[in-house]
């Protein structure tokens, strides 16, 4: 159980807006490990905080020809992300924590 997985649970506890006990008891998981990875994540999360709003996030844009994607996100914002994979449980987790209004 790595760091992926427990993003994925801490962020899915917090979605879920009940006692970390309760959540914990629901997926069999250690209460006390739960409280740990939360406390971990939210320091990591301090380190990274996301930029101030207003702020241009370089992206790298591939020449080609378009392909069809099997993943398509959109955000609150009716930005859509296109990806040709699904990504990993924990990458969608620390999107769920970044941007705002996302549920």
């Amino acid at each position: 159980m790595g760091t992926e997985f427990w993003m994925a649970h801490v962020a899915a506890a917090k979605l879920e807006a009940i006692p970390a006990s309760e959540y914990a008891r629901r997926h069999g998981l250690s209460v006390k490990s739960l409280y740990y990875w939360r406390r971990k994540l939210k320091k990591f999360d301090k380190a990274d905080a996301p930029l101030p709003a207003g702020k241009f996030i370089a992206l790298r844009i591939t020449p080609g020809a378009a392909q069809q994607s099997n993943c398509t996100l959109v955000l609150p914002s009716d930005l859509r992300l296109e990806m040709s994979v699904l990504p990993a449980p924990g990458w969608l987790a620390a999107l769920v924590c970044a941007v705002p209004g996302i549920r």
